[in-house]
């Protein structure tokens, strides 16, 4: 019996190819989870225009994603380094708890509800996303300069940095009484949520300076081997310092997107958890802890399967009790395969079957 031809062999190495890439598994979980969606609600994918806007499920699951989105693309640089920072979800209530300061938490009753701020919109956000970095710099002078280890510096901000939001809310929910804050989360143009712009506009911000110019090939450098790379002459605490400022500016942009949805700032419970799905995200995506090669596509899908395995939780009725626990085995699974060695298994698999008469 004769072998695959030609045209079966390379399409059988495409597949091979494919499967060894780093974004395969996400791109391939976030199908089944969508499918599996749709075969328990035929209506999934539909996309309505109500007051022209897009409203479904999809346009959820995007809307919902994009705070965790913006975390991990701040997140990836910092991880690339061979670095963590798992202080984003502190970074977050901060800068809910200063935008929501700012603007005051009273409401002004005359002949109405009416719009009120003690300061302009764009100061408010320019302070909070000031304060963000600033925390940002915080961790990445401890890593750089002073040495510590990136956990336990982030750390000490995951701990202290609830309490420096319940210090600027005073211990308090502020809620925030001004609609044109609220475009910031709630807001839509051309039918699209406005958030998702902003998503864009980071991502494009982000892969424009990694992709495009030296500096992603310096961020892999340092986290593959810091010590050759400073030898080359890449200024490795240098650009550890500002992976980590960059880190704490996407939570703050996402900070300010949380406070805007809930419109109100929680110092206690906002961005809880936000640090353990955002690292779940970026390692789903293809990028491994060890530092290194990264990919910010792949933890833009990650992020995208994390919320939508979640919508899948919550829509199949799993009790709350075990909805962790569901989470956790669907990452396990694709973590494992996701693992160097479990990709190079397969691609041996893959090569003795080619062989095999």
């Amino acid at each position: 019996m004769s072998g695959p031809g030609p045209g079966e062999g390379r399409t059988a190495e495409r597949l091979r190819g494919l499967a060894r890439g780093r974004v395969f598994w996400p791109v391939v979980t976030l199908a089944l989870l969508l499918a599996y969606n749709l075969a328990t609600n035929p209506h999934f994918f539909s996309v309505t225009i109500r007051d022209g806007h897009l409203y479904g499920s999809l346009i959820d699951i995007l809307n919902r994603a994009s705070p965790l989105m913006i975390i991990v693309m701040g997140l990836t640089l910092v991880i690339a380094t061979h670095g963590i920072d798992i202080s984003v979800g502190a970074v977050v209530a901060i800068s809910g708890a200063v935008a929501a300061t700012l603007i005051g938490g009273q409401l002004v009753m005359s002949g109405g509800m009416q719009d009120v701020t003690r300061y302009p919109l764009p100061l408010v956000v320019i302070a909070a996303l000031a304060v963000s970095l600033l925390f940002g710099m915080w961790n990445g002078m401890l890593v750089s300069l002073v040495g510590m280890q990136p956990i336990i510096a982030t750390l000490i901000l995951l701990v202290a940095g609830r309490g420096v939001a319940q210090l600027i809310t005073s211990g308090q929910i502020i809620t925030i009484y001004y609609s044109p804050f609220y475009f910031i989360g709630n807001g839509f143009v051309a039918g699209i949520p406005f958030s998702l712009y902003i998503v864009a506009a980071v991502f494009a911000v982000v892969a424009l300076l990694a992709r495009r110019t030296a500096l992603g090939l310096f961020i892999e450098a340092v986290g593959l081997n810091p010590v050759a790379a400073r030898f080359t002459g890449v200024r490795a605490r240098s650009i550890t310092f500002w992976v980590y400022a960059v880190c704490g500016l996407c939570s703050g942009i996402a900070g300010l997107i949380v406070s805007s949805n809930v419109k109100s700032a929680d110092g206690n419970n906002a961005g809880l958890l936000f640090e353990l799905d955002a690292i779940l995200a970026v390692v789903l995506g293809g990028t491994s802890l060890s530092g290194g090669r990264f990919t910010l596509t792949g933890s833009l899908l990650g992020a995208l399967v994390i919320q939508t395995l979640t919508t899948t939780i919550y829509a199949a009725g799993v009790p709350p009790e075990v909805t962790l626990v569901v989470k956790a085995l669907v990452v396990f699974v694709v973590s494992i395969l996701q693992s160097d060695p479990v990709r190079r298994r397969i691609a041996a698999l893959g090569r003795a079957e080619e062989a095999a008469p």
